[in-house]
């Protein structure tokens, strides 16, 4: 009596062999960067917009190798995370990183997640409005950045002489404005709206100024040449895009009341994101 046939098994490779062998997906986050990626209370998991996304990313990975996934959390800095996607520490990266051609050269990037830009917080009374009024001024900036790099150059093509301190996350980078260490901080637009938002005192005492210096499209990093990943990640946007659960997160993250924060910052979808999930939904 003739047998079925049946299907052959997928050929597992790159980081989704990488995942079934070792049973887990190693997600690279920061803690510092509310709502994207932050840690609400020492000891517990990462939570934010791109930490949701990225879990729909890992169940993802699970379907395609076709066992249960769990999720190791490491955690990265701006100047780490780039080689730790590149040299396999960790399958996706979820913070807050911008998507540019000299980076597409390392790594491989999600569709787009969020759109900012670099701004500049100083205090309340501050009689700067603008990166040329920082001339002979400290601003402080987070090593391993856009921001950073935007900085040296627009100061550079301006002829502003502005003295850049890198610190190693933004926490690091704010509290040299807090002590009046610096003149200034330098990041992209969300992360200072965050800050500025996150107490009544904060609110007080600071305020963004000037234009956008900067075009930051926020995506997910993970190894550049796994084609067999890259097609997991695309299809899991276009489901996600389709059934609306980056809307759904969106609206958790950016209108809504942040838990464990308190704070509501009612930050509508840009247009570009909008239109970028229309696309992924209507193009599988």
């Amino acid at each position: 009596m003739p047998t079925e046939t049946q299907p052959a098994p997928t050929v597992l490779t790159g980081t989704l062999l990488k995942a079934h062998n070792q049973g887990e997906v190693a997600i690279g986050y920061r803690g510092d960067l509310p709502p994207f990626s932050f840690v609400p209370a020492p000891g517990s998991e990462p939570r934010g917009y791109s930490i949701e996304l990225c879990r729909s990313l890992a169940h993802a990975m699970a379907e395609a190798v076709h066992k249960p996934l769990r999720i190791r959390w490491v955690p990265l800095t701006a100047a780490s995370r780039i080689p730790a996607v590149e040299q396999g520490q960790v399958d996706l990266e979820c913070g807050t990183t911008t998507s540019t051609h000299d980076r597409q050269q390392r790594v491989a990037f999600s569709p787009l997640i969020f759109v900012s830009g670099t701004r500049l917080l100083v205090p309340r009374d501050s009689t700067v409005q603008s990166l040329r009024d920082l001339a002979g001024q400290r601003v402080s900036v987070t090593a391993g950045t856009t921001n950073e790099q935007i900085l040296r150059d627009l100061a550079a093509q301006h002829r502003v002489p502005v003295t850049l301190v890198p610190s190693s996350d933004h926490d690091a980078s704010f509290s040299l404005l807090a002590r009046g260490q610096v003149q200034a901080f330098a990041t992209d637009e969300v992360l200072l709206y965050v800050r500025a938002a996150q107490s009544g005192t904060q609110r007080e005492l600071y305020r963004l100024v000037g234009d956008r210096l900067s075009y930051e499209p926020y995506a997910i990093m993970f190894r550049k040449g796994d084609p067999a990943m890259a097609a997991v990640v695309a299809d899991a946007f276009h489901e996600m895009a389709r059934n609306g659960e980056i809307e759904r997160q969106y609206r958790q993250w950016f209108m809504r009341k942040l838990p464990f924060l308190g704070i509501t910052l009612g930050l509508p979808m840009s247009t570009q994101l909008r239109l970028s999930i229309e696309t992924l939904a209507s193009n599988p």
